[in-house]
């Protein structure tokens, strides 16, 4: 069984410290780009054991009273309806969740900035959309040569006819569905317009990968770059940093290739840069908050197998290419392990074998043990598995009837007969809901849905690929799952 390596509550405490301090020594305003995920930041908890996925909200809960949030949108993101993967929605969509997420939790939503706005069509939409929704929205446009032809944008025919996006209090906070959202641009046009006012802002990054002073080839460094394989970013020794101090710091590719860029702005703006380094812009405290390392060694390669294996089921999927395979497999060796230092891969391909080759799912408890769930005529593997394990959680044998058959045979008829499905067996889903029945009149049936919030870590391995809303489950239950790249049936499609 394994603990925690990471203190929170110290990490809470040193990051707002140094966000204060940055307000400070930059004039009173801050414009703090946030990299990463406000909420729901699973990476960091996976990695970082003790890491809170809702740490950075609590945080800024403490800055409350100083902070306004400003949530940036890509336009060409918005065309494409891109979906935000791990929550399965669209970035679209997942804007209005933020913003009612913060409101939820007392933080201050200023507006909204979409950037790259080319009077897209469905873009023009959306923003009428957010506006009925009382929502204010920005414009930020195009800047031709973005971000190497400073003359140019750092003028008027650049920063200069981006809207100003008006804000009331010293502590901006610009975040964004996901990567690519134009967030860096949007608070380095606001300096620009600032500046043109004479209102003193600055800049800074809240990072919390890499982790600066942890070794290049650290394991939560390395689990970083299989995070973010599918965009090409490498760590590296910030060159900057080590000039200036003498000390190695690590960083990434794109951080450090556009420095000198951004360097260059900040004198064209205001005179003279803040910063002589990338990293010396980053505000992160994550690696001084590390309490055990070899808990977090381990967490971290296996983020990495885990990231090997999303990998190879979205080029089954064809969602990625081979290339995405090739760089995963070599951070696993960098790392020293392989996809069998993963002991729930054997186990659910051995029970697969052993009922015939069907689907087969293995759910390794926070104890250690491994339970796995067969395909039968009631319930799909995973049910099974699920199942299974909160069973032997709460101390109940495995064999153990928990839900009345005379409750799954109508969910079966209404599936097959009323709504035509061929599958009869149940989802997930479908399980759950006939355990939360069954709960009402057997005292057994509901010891085991309170201790399905006990799978919360766990880790779980599919011999076969997923339907979206047993992933769906999995996800939220906050168990780890993998699967191998092969679907159940032969067919084309796989709805």
């Amino acid at each position: 069984m394994r603990g925690t390596g990471f203190d929170n509550d110290l990490y809470i405490e040193k990051q707002s410290g140094q966000i204060s301090k940055r307000i400070n020594e930059l004039g009173g305003k801050l414009y703090l780009e946030f990299g990463g995920k406000l909420f729901d930041d699973f990476h960091a908890s996976r990695v970082l054991p003790g890491f809170l996925p809702h740490t950075k909200i609590q945080m800024l809960k403490n800055l409350s009273a100083d902070a306004e949030i400003v949530v940036a949108i890509n336009a060409s993101d918005i065309e494409k309806n891109k979906i935000r993967r791990d929550l399965g929605i669209t970035y679209n969509s997942d804007v209005l969740r933020l913003i009612d997420a913060f409101r939820e939790i007392g933080l201050f939503v200023g507006s909204v900035v979409i950037t790259r706005f080319d009077s897209q069509p469905g873009t023009l939409d959306y923003k009428e959309h957010l506006e009925q929704l009382g929502i204010r929205v920005f414009l930020h446009y195009p800047i031709d040569n973005y971000p190497y032809d400073i003359t140019n944008i750092v003028s008027p025919e650049g920063f200069g006819k981006n809207e100003y996006i008006e804000t009331s209090r010293p502590l901006v906070i610009v975040t964004a569905p996901g990567p690519g959202s134009g967030k860096m641009a949007a608070c380095l046009s606001q300096l620009y317009h600032e500046h043109l006012r004479g209102v003193p802002a600055g800049y800074a990054k809240f990072e919390t990968f890499p982790v600066w002073n942890l070794p290049l080839l650290h394991p939560v460094n390395i689990a970083y770059e299989a995070a973010t394989a599918d965009l090409d970013d490498v760590n590296m020794i910030d060159p900057f940093y080590l000039d200036i101090h003498g000390k190695t710091a690590v960083n990434y590719n794109r951080d450090i290739e556009v420095f000198p860029v951004l360097k260059a702005i900040f004198e064209t703006i205001s005179g003279k840069s803040p910063y002589g380094s990338p990293t010396d812009m980053g505000v992160n405290m994550a690696g001084f908050c590390i309490t055990d390392g070899e808990t977090v060694n381990l967490a971290a390669k296996d983020e990495i197998i885990r990231r090997y294996f999303a990998a190879i089921c979205d080029v089954k999927r064809g969602r990625a290419n081979e290339k995405l395979i090739e760089k995963l497999e070599l951070l696993m060796k960098q790392c020293g392990i392989s996809e069998d230092d993963r002991p729930v891969v054997k186990a659910a391909v051995d029970r697969s074998i052993g009922t015939d080759n069907q689907p087969a799912v293995a759910i390794e408890l926070k104890d250690g043990r491994i339970i796995t769930g067969k395909t039968s005529e009631l319930l799909g593997a995973s049910a099974a598995a699920i199942l299974n394990a909160a069973k032997a959680v709460c101390g109940l044998p495995k064999k153990l009837l928990l839900i009345d058959p005379g409750i799954i045979e109508p969910i079966q008829k209404l599936k097959t007969d009323i709504l035509g499905n061929r599958n009869p067996r149940l989802h997930t889903d479908e399980a759950l809901e006939a355990l939360s029945i069954s709960a009402a009149a057997n005292e057994n049936a509901k010891k085991t849905v309170e201790s399905l919030t006990e799978l919360r870590g766990c880790e779980a391995h599919s011999t076969v690929l997923l339907s979206q809303v047993d992933e769906d489950i999995f996800r939220k239950l906050g168990i780890n799952l993998t699967c191998e790249p092969q679907y159940q049936t032969k067919k084309l499609y796989h709805g």
